[in-house]
């Protein structure tokens, strides 16, 4: 499955500055990583944000947002936004920075030793 490289490389520009960014090949589609926590990505041409997971009710009313349900299961915390929703600068930056501070308090998943 591909993933909108226009929308990665928005997410590249936004991000370049801040330390210990890593991407991964992740659900299909391009995770960004932060501090070894996943906090964006893009599943065919969608956002995909790492929220709060309190604040999550409030951003699916917001137009274009919608939560993330890998296999039919709703994943609270996870929120797939339109492109349509993120065109302008200000939308972007708008959900960019939501995860970005969800971010900073959220758990880091445990990283498998090798065998």
């Amino acid at each position: 499955m591909a993933y909108d490289i226009n929308l990665a490389n928005r997410i590249r520009e936004r991000l370049f500055e801040l330390p210990n960014i890593e991407e991964k090949a992740m659900m299909g589609g391009l995770t960004f990583m932060y501090n070894d926590k996943m906090c964006i990505g893009i599943i065919k041409n969608e956002l995909m944000c790492r929220i709060d997971p309190a604040f999550h009710e409030t951003a699916v009313e917001k137009p274009g947002c919608r939560t993330m349900d890998f296999t039919n299961r709703p994943m609270i915390g996870y929120v797939l936004i339109e492109q349509d929703a993120i065109k302008i600068q200000e939308e972007f930056d708008y959900w960019i920075n939501l995860c970005l501070d969800f971010n900073k308090k959220a758990k880091s998943s445990k990283k498998q030793k090798s065998k």
